[in-house]
Formats: structure tokens, sequence, C-alpha cells
């Protein structure tokens, strides 16, 4: 199984879409924590150019406290039924294996785990039994410590060796290589610098031969890149337009996928490097959600978003 193969050969990068059925999000404050809300949210995601759609029921924003199993798993398979429906894509960002397992008999093509496998033993053993994609992310902590873990002797060296364990354990449960994703954890366990040498060293993180999903969008480190004169850090949503300048660059970094807030932008800005890049092709074929030519939008479907949505 593993990514389906209009993600894996879409001759462009992806952008994928977050879908917060949260009430305490970082970036939207539970704007779209109601079932109906997200389900529209995600498909205005769609129309704007998402590739696929990462659909979470937890806060991992610095600080955030756990929520119980069954309410991470109400939030987020009526949802993730309701969009796979609609024939999205859909990811599920969780890092618990019962959510998982029953996500991917919702409808998800995708496991998001920002844990990397490290915050639930049971969950590589779903993903080797199920055939799903993994996103395996780098992890150190759940978000109520992670900003203490941030000691690094070189920042990429040592992701790269932390997510090799992770290969490698992956490996020894059974996962298949084409199953995995890789992401370097932006902003977990890295609140600041760190994130520069990660970004700027990509290439080295896509040398290791696995799809590499990065997920900047607006993160911390942005908004005290964007800090105003009095050293007020950028609020979220100031920090669009930066998140679509770190998608550009990823993209033309090698990046297989962005995860970001607001998708407009950087589904332009990931076709800009593609054409920039020479990267343009009659064979893009990534599914319902991409055209023949990685440069151009995607074309509609499902119904138009619901009016609550606004």
């Amino acid at each position: 199984m593993g990514l389906p193969d209009g993600l894996r050969r879409a001759g462009r990068c992806l952008v994928m879409g977050v879908v917060n059925v949260t009430p305490d999000s970082f970036s939207d404050g539970g704007r779209w924590f109601t079932p109906a809300a997200a389900v529209a949210h995600g498909l205005s995601l769609l129309e704007q150019g998402a590739d696929l759609l990462d659909v979470g029921g937890e806060s991992t924003r610095p600080g955030a406290r756990r929520v119980p199993v069954d309410e991470e798993r109400d939030r987020v398979l009526p949802v993730i039924e309701e969009l796979a429906r609609h024939g999205a894509v859909v990811s599920v960002d969780t890092t618990r294996a019962a959510v998982a397992r029953d996500a991917v008999a919702a409808g998800a093509a995708v496991v998001n785990d920002v844990s990397g496998g490290l915050a639930d033993d049971a969950m590589y053993g779903v993903v080797a039994r199920t055939g799903v994609a993994y996103v395996a992310m780098h992890w150190r902590g759940h978000a109520d410590v992670m900003d203490d873990l941030d000691r690094y002797d070189d920042v990429v060296a040592d992701v790269r060796a932390e997510l090799a364990q992770r290969v490698a354990a992956l490996r020894a449960a059974g996962v298949r290589d084409e199953q995995v994703v890789l992401d370097p954890g932006l902003g977990f366990a890295k609140p600041g610098a760190s994130n520069w040498p990660l970004l700027g060293r990509l290439p080295e993180l896509v040398a290791d031969g696995f799809p590499v999903l990065v997920g900047a969008s607006r993160k911390r480190f942005l908004g005290h890149l964007l800090a105003a004169p009095d050293g007020a850090p950028a609020p979220p949503l100031r920090r669009d337009h930066a998140s679509a300048a770190v998608s550009a660059l990823a993209a033309a970094a090698g990046a297989w996928c962005v995860r970001v807030h607001e998708v407009g932008s950087s589904a332009d800005a990931v076709r800009v490097a593609a054409a920039w890049q020479g990267g343009v092709s009659s064979s893009d074929g990534a599914g319902a959600h991409l055209t023949t030519d990685p440069t151009t939008r995607p074309r509609t479907i499902g119904p138009p978003p619901h009016q609550e949505d606004a």
C-alpha cells in the first residue's frame, strides 16, 4: 500500500492542508472545532490547491495537555469519513495507535505521527498490518516538556541520526520503506534557531532516500523572525507569507510535501519552484486533486464549502 502512486510521483512538491479539529490550536483557536466546520474547511482547502488533508484532534502546541483517546477519536473520525467520501486524500495527525487504526478504517491513507512512534509502542504494528503510509517525525518528548529538550551538537546530524533509529525500528516491525515519510520536526524540541539549519541543509535529509515532509507553517521561529521592533513575535496569522516562502524554498530543496494552514499561497509557491527548476511534466498523475501539469491548480472536487465556514 504505502503512499498512493499519485502522492509519490506528483512531479512537484505536494501541499498538505491542515484541518485542526481542536478547541485550542495555536494557529486558529478552535475555529473549525465542529465536524461540519472542519469538513467545510477541508473542502475549502482542496479548492485552494491542497493535494491532501491532515486531520488532527489533539493539539501539539507547546505546553498543550493530552486529551483522552476516546475524545480524540470522536473528533477526527467523522471528519475523516466525510472528507474521504468526497474523494479527498486524508492523513490523520495522531500519536496513538488506536486512533490511527480506526482512522485508516474510516478512510485515511496516511498516518502522520509527530512522535515517530515513540509515544505509543503499538503504532508500528498498526502501520505494518494496514500497509498505510506513515510520516515519522523527529520528536523528543510531549508538548509540555519539548522546549526543554532543545540540546544538539549538530542539529542536522543529530536529527538525521535519530530519524535513522526510527527507520530501523520501523523496518524491524515489518514496515516497508515505501510506506515511510520522514519529517525533521520543525518546532518540536526546537523552539528557535535550531530550525534554520534543518531548512538550510534540507538536501541532506532528502539525500537519506525517503520522502521528506516539511511543516514550518505559522511556527514560532517564523514569529520570532518577523518580530515587531519591541521584540514581540508576529502572531500566527501574520506568518503566512513567510510560510509560503519556506514552501517555495523547501520545494526547490527537494521536499516531498509541505504542511500548511493557508494553502493558496503555498500551492502557488510549489508550482513556481517546479517551473523554476524545469520540473513541469506531462505525467503528474497525482489522483483526484492533481492535474497533468504540476504548475497548475487542481480542479475542484466535492460540493462547495458550507456557509458556516466563513
